[in-house]
C-alpha cells in the first residue's frame, strides 16, 4: 500500500471517526432533547397545573359560601351562575390532568376527583335551589352538612393528585439527569476510542514514513561527513517513500560519478599546471594571489613563494608600467573583482597585455598577460584568471623577422632601383636631413626665427619624401610623410612647436635612410666598386683624376710643349674636371622614369616625356642634386594637376597619355630650362581666390595674369582641393624655387597669349647661372 493510500485511509478513519461521534451526540442531543421537552412541557406543566386545582377549588367554595351569606335573591342568583362557569373551568382542568396523566395511577385519580367533582357541585346546587327558594337555614345547613363533606374529598383527591405528580415530575428529572450523563459517558468513550485509533494508525504512518526518511538523513549525514559517496539507503519497498530512496540512490550515484568527474578534472587541473609552460593563477579580492597556481609561474617570475601575495609586489613593481597607468590597471581590477561581469567587460582594455619586467642583473622579461573573469551563478566576478607566457624569445624573433621582412623589402626597392643614382639620392636626403638638423638646433631657442624654419624644413621634407617616392623608397617615403604631417600642422600652429618631437621624427627619417643604404652597401654589395657586367662604365677615384690633372698642367704649362700637344692636352684636363659632372638629361631621366608608377596611382595614363636638348649638357654635381630635387616636383606637379585623366583628354579631342615636353639652351647668362605639359593649364581665377582665402592677396588687388601665376612659388599655396600624399600641402613649387635659387637661378611662369583665364597653358622657366652646366662635345 502505497504512502497516498496510507494516508487517505487515515483521514478516511478521522472522517469516520467524526461522523460517528457526531452522529452519535447529535442522536444523544435529540433524545436528551425529547426527554427535556417532555419534562418541561409535560411534566413540570402538569404539575403546576395540579397546583393550580387546589386553588380553583378554593375559589369555587369561597363563591358557594358567599353564595349561601348573600343577602338578596339576585345576588345567590348570580354567585350560582358564577359558580355554574367556575364548574366549566375546573371541569376543563381536570380533563387536561386526563390528559396529561402519564401512568395509569394519575387516571384513576383523576377520573375519581372528577366523580368528585360531579357530587360537590351537586350538593352546591341543592344548596343553591334552597337559598333561591329562600330556605336560608336550609341551605346553610346543607352547606355545612353535604357540600363540606365533598369538598373535604375532593380536596383529598387533587392532594392526591399533586403527589402523583410531583412523584412523576421527579422520576423525569431523574430520567433526564441519567440520560445526560449517559451521553456524556457514551461520547466519552467514543471519543475516546476514535482518538485511540487514530493515535494508533497515525503512529504507524509515522513509522513508515519517518523512519526511511531518518534513516535517508543519517546516511546523508554519513555521506557528507565522510565524502564517500558509494553509500546508498536500502529500499525495501516501492512506495513513495521506496521511490524517494531509489531517486536520493540515484542522486548519490550521480553525485558520485560527477565527483569522480571532479577529481579527474582536478587531477588534469594539477598535471596542466605542473606541466603547461605557461604561468597561471587566479588573483582574490584585494589582489592577492591564490594558493593553486601553475609550477611554470614560478619560473618566469623567478620567486618561490607566491601564494597569498600581491600582484603589485609580484609583477607591477618591478614592470615598466608608468605610475599612472599602474594606478589605473589597479582600479580596473579592484572594480572587476566582486562586481557583476559587466564591470570586467567595461574596464578589459585598462588591463596591460604585455609588460617588461626587470629582473636580477639588468635582464628584462616580455611577459605577455591574458585576463579573463571568473564568474558566480548570479553573474559576479568571484576571481580573474591570469595567464602570463614569456614571449621574450619569440618577440626577439619576431623583431628578427620583422627586420628580415623589411630587409627583403627594402632589397626588392633597391633592386628596382638603378645602382648608380641610389648614391645621388642617398647623398641628396642626408644633404637636407643635415639642414633640417641644423634648423632645429638654430631655432631652438631662437621662437622667433621658426616661421621660417618651418618652411624650410617642410620643402627639405616634402622633397625627401618626393624623391623617395619617386624611386619608390616607402619607407622612407612614409617616415617622411610623418614629419610633414607636424611641419604642416606648425604651419598653422607654430606655438605647437616641439623639439623632442620634431627631432625624432627627424631622427626616423634619417634611420630608415641609414636602413637603406646598409642594405644597399652591404647586403646587396653596392659600394664604390664597379658595377659587375656594365661594360660601358669605368669608376675612378676623384684622388685619380685629380692626380691626372696636376699632371697634364704641369705638361701642358712646360715651354718645350708644341701648341698643338698643349691645346689637346687643355681639351683632356677640361674633360677630366668633369668627368664627375652628370648630364641634364641623365639628372631629369631618373626622375621621369618613376612617372609610370605615379600616373599608376593616380589613374592616369603613364605620359611621354620628350627632352630637347639644343646640345648635350652636363651639370656639376653639386647643381644635379638641386635640379634632381627641383624636377621631382615639377614632374610629379604636371602629372597631378596638369595632365587630365584619359577620359577627360580624350573628351576634349586629346591623346589619352599626356606630353610632358622639356627644352634646353645656353643664353647669355646661362643656362635655360622650358618644361610645359599639354594638360589644362592654370586656372588663374582659382589661383586668385586661393589666394585670397590664405591671405595672400588683399580683397580688391588687382594683379596681372602673369604676376597671378607667380603666386603658386608661395609657401603653403596650393589649388589642389585635398591633401594627399603627391600634393596638396603648398610645399612642391615653393621647393622648386628654393632649389633653383640655392644655385643662383631664377624661375618663372610664362603664360601663353590670348588663353582663358580658367585654362591657361603656361610654361616653366628656369634659369641657371653658366657656371652650374657645360656644353658637352657630340
Amino acid at each position: 500500500m502505497t504512502v497516498r493510500l496510507r494516508i487517505t485511509l487515515l483521514i478516511v478513519l478521522a472522517f469516520l471517526a467524526l461522523c460517528s461521534v457526531g452522529g452519535f451526540a447529535l442522536y444523544q442531543s435529540a433524545e436528551g432533547a425529547r426527554q427535556v421537552k417532555r419534562v418541561t412541557e409535560g411534566v413540570v406543566p402538569s404539575a403546576i397545573h395540579s397546583v393550580e386545582l387546589m386553588g380553583q377549588l378554593k375559589d369555587v367554595q369561597m363563591a358557594a359560601l358567599g353564595m349561601v351569606s348573600a343577602n338578596d335573591v339576585e345576588a345567590a342568583q348570580k354567585l350560582h351562575e358564577q359558580l355554574v362557569e367556575r364548574k366549566a373551568v375546573l371541569q376543563k382542568a381536570l380533563d387536561q390532568q386526563l390528559r396529561e396523566a402519564d401512568s395509569d395511577a394519575q387516571r384513576g385519580l383523576v377520573k375519581e376527583a372528577a366523580m368528585s367533582l360531579e357530587n360537590y357541585f351537586a350538593a352546591i346546587d341543592d344548596t343553591a335551589r334552597f337559598k333561591l327558594a329562600g330556605q336560608q337555614d336550609a341551605a346553610e345547613a346543607f352547606m355545612a352538612a353535604t357540600v363540606d363533606q365533598y369538598l373535604r374529598e375532593q380536596g383529598q383527591m387533587i392532594e392526591a393528585i399533586q403527589v402523583e405528580k410531583r412523584r412523576s415530575k421527579d422520576e423525569a428529572i431523574g430520567s433526564l439527569n441519567a440520560q445526560l450523563e449517559h451521553t456524556t459517558t457514551t461520547l466519552l468513550a467514543v471519543a475516546a476510542v476514535a482518538i485511540l485509533g487514530l493515535a494508533a494508525a497515525g503512529y504507524l504512518l509515522y513509522r513508515q514514513i519517518v523512519r526511511p526518511i531518518r534513516e535517508m538523513e543519517l546516511k546523508m549525514t554519513e555521506i557528507a561527513t565522510s565524502q564517500d559517496f558509494s553509500h546508498r539507503v536500502p529500499v525495501t519497498r516501492m512506495d513513495e517513500i521506496g521511490r524517494s530512496l531509489t531517486a536520493f540512490n540515484a542522486m548519490v550515484e550521480k553525485i558520485e560519478e560527477s565527483s569522480e568527474l571532479v577529481r579527474r578534472k582536478t587531477a588534469d587541473i594539477q598535471a596542466m599546471l605542473h606541466t603547461i609552460p605557461q604561468g597561471i593563477l587566479t588573483l582574490q579580492a584585494g589582489r592577492t594571489i591564490h594558493p593553486e597556481y601553475s609550477d611554470h609561474l614560478a619560473r618566469i617570475l623567478e620567486e618561490d613563494d607566491i601564494a597569498g601575495r600581491t600582484l603589485d609586489a609580484l609583477l607591477f613593481d618591478r614592470s615598466d608600467l608608468s605610475a599612472d597607468a599602474r594606478a589605473q590597471t589597479l582600479a580596473a581590477i579592484d572594480a572587476c573583482i566582486g562586481e557583476d561581469e559587466l564591470n570586467f567587460s567595461f574596464n578589459a582594455h585598462l588591463l596591460p597585455q604585455e609588460l617588461q619586467v626587470r629582473f636580477d642583473g639588468d635582464r628584462v622579461k616580455v611577459v605577455e598577460l591574458g585576463w579573463s573573469p571568473i564568474t558566480a551563478a548570479d553573474g559576479t566576478v568571484e576571481r580573474l584568471l591570469l595567464s602570463l607566457r614569456d614571449v621574450t624569445e619569440l618577440r626577439a624573433l619576431a623583431r628578427d623577422a620583422h627586420a628580415r621582412k623589411e630587409e627583403l623589402a627594402m632589397v626588392g626597392e633597391l633592386l628596382a632601383f638603378d645602382p648608380d643614382k641610389f648614391p645621388a639620392f642617398a647623398d641628396s636626403a642626408d644633404h637636407l636631413l643635415r639642414d633640417i638638423h641644423a634648423l632645429l638646433d638654430a631655432t631652438a631657442a631662437r621662437p622667433d626665427a621658426r616661421a621660417d624654419a618651418i618652411a624650410a624644413m617642410f620643402r627639405h621634407m616634402h622633397t625627401i619624401k618626393g624623391n623617395a617616392r619617386t624611386y619608390g623608397l616607402l619607407r622612407i617615403a612614409d617616415a617622411a610623410h610623418v614629419a610633414e604631417q607636424r611641419y604642416a600642422a606648425l604651419r598653422d600652429d607654430p606655438s605647437a612647436w616641439d623639439d623632442a618631437a620634431l627631432q625624432s621624427e627627424r631622427d626616423a627619417v634619417a634611420a630608415a635612410l641609414a636602413a637603406y643604404v646598409r642594405v644597399n652597401t652591404e647586403t646587396l654589395g653596392r659600394g664604390a666598386a664597379p658595377v659587375a657586367g656594365d661594360a660601358e662604365t669605368v669608376r675612378i677615384p676623384r684622388a685619380r683624376i685629380e692626380a691626372l690633372r696636376s699632371r697634364i698642367a704641369a705638361l701642358s704649362g712646360d715651354e718645350r710643349c708644341a701648341p698643338d700637344h698643349r691645346a689637346t692636352l687643355d681639351r683632356i684636363a677640361e674633360a677630366l674636371a668633369n668627368a664627375d659632372a652628370p648630364g641634364l638629361g641623365d639628372v631629369i631621366g631618373g626622375v621621369a622614369a618613376s612617372l609610370p608608377a605615379l600616373a599608376h596611382d593616380l589613374g592616369k595614363e603613364a605620359p611621354e616625356v620628350v627632352m630637347h636638348e639644343e646640345a648635350p649638357v652636363a651639370v656639376q654635381p653639386e647643381a644635379a642634386e638641386a635640379l634632381r630635387n627641383a624636377f621631382v616636383h615639377l614632374l610629379r606637379n604636371a602629372l597631378d594637376h596638369g595632365i587630365e585623366p584619359a577620359a577627360e583628354r580624350t573628351a576634349h579631342g586629346k591623346a589619352p597619355a599626356g606630353r610632358i615636353r622639356i627644352a634646353t639652351q645656353f643664353v647669355a647668362s646661362g643656362l635655360e630650362i622650358r618644361l610645359a605639359d599639354d594638360g589644362r593649364g592654370l586656372n588663374l581665377d582659382r589661383i586668385r581666390d586661393k589666394a585670397r582665402a590664405q591671405g595672400l592677396l588683399a580683397e580688391g588687388a588687382s594683379l596681372s595674369p602673369a604676376e597671378t601665376a607667380q603666386l603658386i612659388f608661395a609657401p603653403g599655396f596650393s589649388t589642389a582641393g585635398e591633401v594627399t600624399d603627391v600634393s596638396g600641402r603648398g610645399v612642391g613649387m615653393d621647393a622648386v624655387k628654393a632649389f633653383v635659387e640655392s644655385l643662383g637661378g631664377d624661375i618663372t611662369l610664362v603664360l601663353a597669349d590670348g588663353a582663358r583665364p580658367s585654362a591657361t597653358p603656361f610654361e616653366t622657366v628656369l634659369r641657371l647661372p653658366a657656371r652650374w652646366a657645360v656644353a658637352v662635345a657630340a
